[in-house]
């Protein structure tokens, strides 16, 4: 089976582990560098007033390039409460949120300083919420074209090119607290999907994979 290489991600999204619970180990790219305005230091969940960007302030060091091993998360801006509450004032009413809370919030506020530990902890958690089998490994050094034997999502799974570039990954529709006021809003941070259909999320991710 292919290895499946991903950029290091906050709550990444639920194309991601759609691709996670297919099997198959998991290559984190360890040799790029820092890239801004995507999921490697941000989560998208849904709020009152609609889609909510969490994104997590990284120290800057006066360099243009920061090896994402390297990059620090700042302490600054009181962050994480930041985060928590926004969490707490989008999820406390959907049906499963308060049987993950407390995991979740020990890990996000554990004292991590680089973005891969404390994205990483937060992968493992949810891996182990979703049953998933995590088989992850990282790289050694960058390839900008790696070998037939890895299927790279590093850039598809991007905000900024959108999901629709995944010709295998068609979200199936799911509870959303704030679906009634927005509409289904689709590819959203596995947080979102997880507080919303706890246990029922493995079908969900199962059934937006084309077979």
């Amino acid at each position: 089976m292919k290895a499946n290489l991903f950029a290091t991600a906050y709550m990444a999204p639920v194309q991601q582990f759609c691709r996670l619970i297919q099997g198959g180990r998991m290559v984190e790219e360890r040799c790029e560098n820092y890239v801004k305005q995507t999921y490697r230091n941000r989560a998208v969940i849904l709020g009152s007033n609609g889609p909510v960007a969490l994104t997590i302030p990284i120290e800057r060091t006066g360099e243009n390039h920061i090896p994402i091993a390297e990059a620090l998360i700042s302490p600054h801006n009181n962050w994480r409460h930041n985060h928590w509450q926004t969490l707490l004032s989008a999820y406390e009413s959907s049906p499963f949120f308060r049987f993950y809370a407390d995991e979740l919030r020990e890990v996000l506020f554990a004292p991590t300083e680089r973005l891969v530990d404390f994205n990483e902890m937060l992968l493992r958690l949810f891996c182990r919420w979703l049953f998933i089998d995590l088989d992850l490994s990282y790289t050694q050094q960058y390839e900008a074209h790696p070998s037939d034997e890895t299927v790279d999502f590093r850039s598809c799974i991007s905000p900024k090119c959108g999901w629709r570039l995944d010709e295998a990954f068609t979200p199936v529709p799911y509870y959303q607290v704030f679906g009634a006021r927005f509409g289904f809003i689709p590819n959203l941070s596995i947080a979102d999907l997880v507080f919303n259909m706890g246990p029922a999320s493995r079908l969900v991710l199962l059934d937006s994979l084309k077979k």
